[in-house]
């Protein structure tokens, strides 16, 4: 009898780390759905990796929209029934190291809905499939930029806002959880993608690395906690 095989949903995940995160998930014999905000620029990302065999897909989902999240949970239930891990990927950096007190609302109202509302409602869609099979892995991709201490610092406020939300979400729904279903945040550090820009320090090899051990955590593993690198750092 064959093995059955995990499921995981990577939002934003056409490019960059999102991609690097599906190809990996994949390369382990999951089945990896990715959200793409464009569903053709999606079917063109991962054309080459279904030509290897990966077992990896694509759904349009637009992070900021609550009817477009609802299709997509609703594709999952009915085509495979289970979710096992979701990887809240899909972010925005909007900022212009503006103050926060002259900056243009319309950045910090378009930064939340997609870095800490889009992830909420996500995580609620997604949830009851996960308490369903009464197994669940959720990884909220942040940033050192969310930790406490940067709120003292001028530089991206509604990006380092955003983050800050997140990362108190991520604990805020930690306390509710309960059994083998598992909520963390992880920053990947400086990364060279689209957001990053060329200049980062690390490849998206590295990022999705420090990123996927969370999604293959023990029943006696981490609940609630914030990480860099595998070590726990600083809410």
């Amino acid at each position: 009898m064959s093995e059955i095989k995990k499921i995981a949903f990577i939002t934003g995940g056409n490019r960059g780390i999102g991609f690097e995160l599906g190809k990996q998930l994949a390369e382990k014999n999951y089945q990896v759905i990715l959200g793409s905000r464009n569903k053709e620029k999606g079917q063109n990302a991962v054309s080459s990796l279904k030509n290897l065999g990966y077992d990896i897909h694509v759904v349009e989902l637009d992070v900021d929209h609550t009817e477009s999240i609802q299709k997509a949970a609703e594709y999952v239930q009915q085509t495979y029934g289970r979710l096992d891990v979701l990887i809240n990927n899909a972010g925005v950096y909007l900022d212009e190291n503006e103050k926060m007190s002259e900056e243009e609302p319309a950045i910090l109202e378009q930064t939340l809905r997609t870095n800490l509302l889009g992830p909420y409602h996500l995580i609620r869609s997604f949830l009851p499939l996960m308490m369903k099979n009464q197994y669940g892995r959720i990884v909220n991709i942040s940033s050192g930029y969310g930790q406490m201490d940067e709120m003292d610092q001028t530089g991206p406020g509604s990006y380092k806002l955003s983050k800050f939300a997140l990362n108190g979400l991520t604990r805020l729904l930690a306390a509710e959880l309960s059994g083998n279903i598992k909520i963390n945040a992880v920053c990947p550090g400086w990364v060279r993608t689209d957001m990053g820009g060329p200049h980062a320090p690390r490849s998206v090899e590295q990022a999705a690395q420090s990123i996927l051990w969370l999604t293959e955590l023990d029943e006696d593993g981490p609940n609630g906690g914030f990480f860099r690198d595998g070590h726990t750092i600083d809410w």
